[in-house]
């Protein structure tokens, strides 16, 4: 009985800190301390944008790094140091384009410009402005973000192996990563969507062209037409920096033609193509294909439970003077 008891007390306990880190986020947070935080990031967002496209995937896919290892905490933005390795390190960071730390540095440039609103608002709060903007920017749904996080207190490149999704993923691999942090099969196909803009290296689908197993060099999955597309912008001999458009059909436009790409055959990824080659995740994408008001909520809806993931509370974390350094 002492035991079960114990036990009851400790979930008990565990719910109330989850809840607890959630409680602190709201749409209002900044309202009293700087109440122009969205203006003025969004103004600093738009005119990095405005320089390079690229900032659009680099920032959403820098948000996607850093809230599955430890949550949104902003410690994917710290530097390493002669005594850390930080997580922006690791091997699985090393393709994050550098556009999207500088639209988090320019956003926070922007509101240390203003007197109140300096050193007011943690960098993993800009970041998750930042990434509501440039889906708005390229065409996708504008939301309310909820606010509210601290910074992380720390960031290593020991904690990333095992937390980020790979492209050779199958649907188990990754609904078992996305269960970890509290996200369901209908978060992790709407999360995917995100591969509606951005770029990847050629090196990520050699093995899908040329080298797939030992009866067949091609993956019977792909299309054949974007088979031949890809040998095309991929020879095997490329410079492994070149990369390519995720989506074949409309790679600026956040919009559903993810989906629709994936029931032609034309997902790049292998963890892509098997959203619609699966049982269980083949419905919601065919539903999404067919409706883009759909898809924009449940990006929405799996993006705002994105954001509560591990967030910073109390002596958990900080406002960072520096969002690449510990200060």
């Amino acid at each position: 009985m002492v035991n079960k008891t114990n036990l009851l007390l400790l979930l008990l306990s565990l719910f109330l800190t989850l809840n607890l880190s959630s409680a602190q986020l709201r749409h209002n947070f900044y309202a009293g301390s700087c109440p122009n935080v969205e203006q003025i990031v969004r103004n600093a967002v738009q005119k990095k944008v405005q320089q390079t496209f690229t900032t659009i995937p680099a920032t959403l896919r820098l948000y996607f790094h850093d809230c599955f290892v430890n949550g949104c905490d902003a410690s994917v933005m710290i530097a390493s140091t002669d005594n850390n390795k930080a997580e922006k390190d690791h091997e699985e960071n090393l393709s994050l384009a550098g556009d999207g730390f500088d639209t988090v540095i320019k956003a926070k440039e922007a509101l240390d410009a203003v007197p109140n609103c300096r050193n007011k608002v943690s960098c993993a709060d800009i970041l998750t402005i930042a990434t509501r903007d440039v889906v708005n920017l390229a065409g996708g749904p504008k939301y309310d973000v909820e606010l509210g996080r601290l910074d992380g207190l720390s960031s290593t490149a020991a904690s990333v192996g095992g937390k980020l999704p790979h492209p050779t993923d199958d649907v188990n691999k990754l609904t078992s990563l996305f269960a970890k942090n509290g996200l369901s099969l209908n978060d992790m196909i709407a999360l995917s969507g995100a591969h509606t803009l951005g770029f990847a290296h050629c090196t990520k689908v050699f093995d899908r062209i040329y080298s797939f197993n030992k009866t067949t060099k091609v993956d019977p999955t792909v299309n054949k037409d974007y088979v031949t597309e890809l040998k095309a912008s991929c020879p095997q001999n490329i410079d492994p920096r070149v990369a390519i458009n995720m989506d074949p059909t409309t790679p600026r436009q956040f919009d559903n033609v993810y989906y629709k790409n994936l029931q032609q055959g034309k997902g790049l990824f292998t963890s892509d193509q098997v959203l619609f080659e699966d049982r269980r995740s083949k419905p919601t994408v065919d539903l999404w294909a067919s409706n883009g008001q759909l898809f924009n909520q449940a990006f929405i809806n799996s993006m705002i439970k994105l954001g509560r993931v591990g967030v910073k509370t109390g002596s958990n974390g900080n406002i960072r003077r520096d969002c690449g350094a510990f200060n």
